[in-house]
């Protein structure tokens, strides 16, 4: 049985009986519900009388408060105290208690094992969870692991993520990307081929990333069917965020996120953006005129970039539709056009191109020509026959010419009034994201997604998640405080992990001895040093 939690206005929290299935027309998982019962003060489900009083819940009861010791043990606690810290800092324990109730001790767990074991298989939390302090306290079997992925419900998770973003959300630049991640599964729905971002030959699914620039901290996630294009997804993107209740954003995006469609969307829930744009674009084509003659000159380079940069003020032919009043609107919207030109690079795909001209005149004159190169030769080339001259391969300079003429330039297209080298440094650390991934698909061992149910994927990706934001904190406080330069992240969850804690049934926690370079660490890392039993019994 998949359990579900909802606490009204009153503070009291009901339980639900929720069962997933697959919507075919509205192609989501949907779940239907039936209460059961609700939660007393200390956690534990009261069913409802026309429920049997020993329906068996889905993952272990989990009382609030801190969990008293009751075996005498002495247990590894340096990096789970470093977690608990974290926690708290950033509201995230508070937020899981307040949306999982019962759940959210097991959710810590499994996130902390995560973290801190590099493997991430959960079928070692077992050994790991009985040398290490945690929040649930006790064993997690694979089966309960299950069950509490299972439980852990859309209303839930959207309630969290609303929680931690309005922690957090304003005056943030939001930078939106997508991944794929392959799967061995053949029965959840949304694994399909697609476009595989890492070549790889298995079917997937794919993973949206919503990140804030400021914070450093992911915001917002969301599952995928593998075979859905980027372009296709902002609209549902700007839907939910609204519905999270996160106002008006600011939002990065690439190149592959560009459409008329999308921009009109962006235009029309006032939202501010910054977005790459190619320049075979008309309209940045117009405004790439207006300066081509002088883009190169000196008043316009920036030495710290390496390039030229200027923007240029233009408008976009705004348009909506109206289905209720079948019309539609047309006006126009004023837009930045950024636009930047890299000699280095101009130089670089002049040679490309100089190479694979000379690459396919050969393969014209000697008579090798290949199926799929036959547009080039007909945009580039100029093929004569003669009896007595043999063949003649002209190449047609002024398609040379028009080719090379916009190498080396790049642009970003915003509503928001901001200079080049502004716009460019904002665009480039869009990167969080894509380097977000690489943590979710390594650290947290989601590189190929094993998950065979639904719920049991959507749970495990919300624990990836939570597991996330605490990594990319202390990512981000490595960072700022030049710790990466003596130590990877795994040898600072190795040199805090070996801090011992001493517990003893109706005692204080007893904590080991502190050296002088965990306590730094610990600093650094933005949390106060945990204190020596030695040190508080002074």
């Amino acid at each position: 049985m998949s359990l579900a939690y909802y606490k009204n206005k009153n503070g009291t929290t009901y339980v639900y009986d929720s069962v997933s299935y697959w919507d075919k027309d509205k192609q989501q998982s949907r779940s239907k519900r039936t209460c059961i019962g609700k939660l007393d003060d200390d956690g534990n489900i009261v069913y409802s009388k026309r429920f049997d009083k020993d329906v068996p819940e889905a993952v272990p009861k989990a009382k609030r408060g801190p969990v008293p010791a009751v075996h005498t043990r002495r247990l590894f606690y340096g990096a789970t105290y470093l977690l608990d810290q974290i926690g708290d800092k950033l509201g995230i324990t508070a937020d899981l208690k307040e949306c999982f109730p019962a759940q959210w001790r097991q959710i810590l767990s499994i996130t902390y094992f995560l973290i801190l074991e590099d493997t991430g298989a959960l079928l070692r939390f077992e050994k790991w969870g009985n040398l290490h302090r945690h929040p649930f306290g006790e064993d997690i079997p694979s089966q309960r692991s299950t069950e509490l992925f299972q439980s852990i419900n859309e209303e839930a998770k959207n309630r969290f993520l609303q929680l931690q973003g309005k922690r957090r959300i304003e005056n943030e630049f939001l930078a939106y990307d997508t991944t794929s991640i392959s799967s061995y599964s053949e029965t959840l729905k949304q694994v399909q081929y697609g476009k595989n971002k890492e070549d790889d030959k298995l079917p997937q699914f794919n993973l949206a990333l919503v990140y804030g620039q400021e914070t450093n901290l992911p915001y917002y996630y969301r599952k995928l069917a593998g075979n859905i294009p980027d372009v296709s997804t902002l609209k549902t993107l700007l839907a939910d965020l609204d519905d999270l209740g996160f106002g008006k954003l600011k939002v990065i995006l690439d190149r592959g996120f560009y459409s008329e469609a999308n921009i009109n969307a962006l235009y029309k829930d006032h939202l501010k953006f910054l977005i790459a744009a190619s320049t075979s674009l008309n309209f940045v084509k117009k405004a790439l005129e207006q300066v081509y003659d002088e883009l190169d000159l000196y008043k316009y380079y920036d030495e710290n970039h390496h390039l030229y940069a200027t923007t240029v003020q233009t408008e976009w032919d705004y348009t909506e539709e109206r289905p209720y009043k079948k019309d539609v609107i047309a006006d126009k919207r004023r837009i930045y056009v950024h636009l930047f030109y890299n000699a280095d690079r101009a130089a670089a795909d002049r040679a490309a191109l100089e190479e694979r001209i000379t690459s396919l005149w050969h393969e014209l004159m000697e008579n090798r020509t290949v199926t799929e190169h036959a547009n080039q030769y007909k945009k580039y080339f100029i093929v004569r026959d003669t009896p007595k001259r043999g063949r003649e391969v002209i190449v047609k300079d002024e398609a040379l010419k028009k080719a090379r003429r916009y190498y080396g330039y790049f642009a970003l297209i915003s509503n928001i009034k901001m200079d080049a080298i502004t716009a460019l440094e904002t665009y480039r650390n869009r990167d969080l994201a894509e380097k977000a991934f690489g943590n979710i698909k390594d650290r947290l061992n989601l590189r190929r997604a094993l998950a065979s149910s639904e719920q049991g994927l959507s749970g495990k990706l919300f624990v990836a998640f939570v597991a996330l934001i605490y990594l990319s904190y202390i990512k981000h406080q490595m960072q700022i405080n030049n710790l990466y330069s003596k130590n990877t992240m795994q040898q600072v969850f190795d040199k805090l992990d070996v801090i011992e804690c001493f517990e003893n049934p109706g005692d204080a926690l007893r904590v080991g001895e502190v050296l002088k370079k965990q306590h730094d660490l610990y600093i650094g890392l933005g949390v106060e040093p945990p204190v020596p039993y030695l040190e508080s019994s002074l």
